[in-house]
């Protein structure tokens, strides 16, 4: 048994930290939950994460929650992969940045675009202020990569890659030179083509039984 169990359904948030336990390295267990079924509603998974989402990740005994929440404490957890920003280093702070403005931002502006209110908020009240800053925002900072750290990549990159490669995906964001070409350099790294694989793999007995 592994020290690492993540909580994990295909297609879901969880498939971010699935890549991130790829570029940890680390050998992880998977226990998987079905949406669909309720797995993630029922009292016993409710018990791991009251919220009732995925992913939830385990590390002997602890659960952390959120899937930015994770990427950093496993990229922190585990330093020889080199996918974080130490502490004490001035670039911690925009590394964080861009791991905080992943949830806080790139998702909410996304989810509200595709599925938007009857009257339109006061950008005030909104954490993101409106989507074409928020795009604008992070299209500035991807095209000047290659990462959004510069020649490293972090752990922000695969929580605000996996965000707009599903986006990209689904139409959620606009069709930018800027965000295809910072999805192409990371698209052939062995972490993510490994999880992708085995998410493929669950998909495809799901769709079988």
């Amino acid at each position: 048994m592994s020290a690492l169990t993540l909580y994990h359904a295909a297609p879901s948030r969880s498939s971010i930290v699935r890549w991130m336990l790829e570029e940890v390295g680390e050998p992880y267990d998977i226990q998987l939950l079905s949406l669909s079924k309720g797995d993630n509603r029922k009292p016993d998974y409710l018990a791991i994460n009251p919220m009732g989402k995925v992913p939830a990740l385990d590390h002997r005994g602890v659960v952390i929650t959120e899937a930015a929440a994770i990427c950093a404490y496993l990229a922190d957890a585990f330093p020889k992969a080199g996918v974080k920003v130490p502490i004490g280093e001035p670039r911690r702070g925009v590394y964080l940045k861009w791991l905080f403005f992943c949830p806080g931002c790139l998702e909410p502006a996304m989810i509200d675009r595709a599925a938007p209110r009857k009257e339109e908020p006061r950008r005030a009240m909104l954490g993101y202020g409106d989507f074409d800053t928020t795009m604008n925002v992070l299209a500035d900072a991807v095209a000047k990569g290659p990462f959004l750290m510069g020649e490293q990549f972090t752990a922000a990159d695969v929580v605000i890659g996996s965000t707009l490669r599903w986006g990209t995906m689904f139409k959620l964001i606009p069709e930018r030179k800027e965000f295809t070409d910072y999805i192409a350099r990371f698209a052939n790294r062995p972490a993510l083509k490994r999880a992708m694989a085995k998410d493929e793999e669950i998909k495809a007995k799901a769709a079988a039984e």
